[in-house]
């Protein structure tokens, strides 16, 4: 569904991915594993359209987006929830999700999209009138993600989705992208908690400094001795 080929990124004269290549299967989850630094937000970010590639090619399916605006990448199916969830924390929930069911891809499915976010997180019809910013952290990750939800995506980034939450609710959101992608969503996963995104993982791949340097089944890295050591602390 997603293939990255050989993909330069810069900030500056600052280097921030060197030739990174990697495919992202249609119904896969794909997780990106690496240190604070090593380019991963630089990634989902080059893929969103949020940055422009110095070189190479990004396609979704046989269409090349490298470059194109966020707006366009959004509308022809690639979500993503971003690191911090980055929600309007002055407007309401239902607001909130409103605000992605904007597309035009999603116009025609928005009561169906809503029907689907409320049935997995109904936390988020019961506060549907409360302002976004006075959620708890984990309601406001179930938010980003139900938003993400409501553009009719068919593929989503996931960029350290339970980044600054307590273990049980963390375990309780990356359980729902396990879920999401038993019903058929395609998953780009960039998670804090390598153990248990590997073992989400179908595919797998190290960045260090900007390059992928190892990469196999989620299995095939979580058995790694130096994955092992550099992120499990085994």
């Amino acid at each position: 569904m997603l293939r990255v080929e050989n993909l330069d990124v810069f900030y500056g004269d600052a280097q921030a991915l060197d030739a990174v290549s990697l495919e992202v299967g249609e119904g896969a989850i794909v997780a990106i594993v690496g240190a604070n630094g090593a380019g991963k937000t630089s990634l989902i970010r080059a893929i969103a359209g949020m940055l422009k590639p110095a070189r190479g090619r990004i396609l979704f399916g046989a269409t090349d987006i490298a470059g194109w605006p966020s707006h366009r990448v959004c509308n022809l199916g690639i979500g993503q929830v971003a690191e911090g969830r980055q929600i309007f924390p002055t407007l309401s929930v239902a607001e909130n999700l409103a605000m992605g069911a904007l597309l035009p891809r999603a116009r025609a499915r928005r009561e169906a999209n809503r029907e689907r976010v409320v049935a997995l997180f109904p936390v988020l019809a019961e506060r549907s009138r409360q302002a976004a910013g006075t959620l708890s952290g984990g309601e406001q990750q179930m938010l980003a993600i139900g938003r993400a939800l409501m553009g009719a995506p068919e593929l989503i980034m996931f960029d350290e989705p339970s980044l600054g939450l307590a273990p049980a609710v963390a375990h309780q959101l990356l359980a729902t992208i396990r879920e999401l992608n038993r019903d058929g969503l395609t998953c780009l996963l960039v998670e804090q908690n390598v153990a248990l995104s590997l073992k989400l993982a179908s595919r797998a791949y190290v960045l260090e400094n900007g390059r992928i340097t190892l990469a196999g089944t989620g299995s095939e890295l979580l058995a790694d001795d130096r994955v092992r050591s550099a992120y499990l602390g085994l």
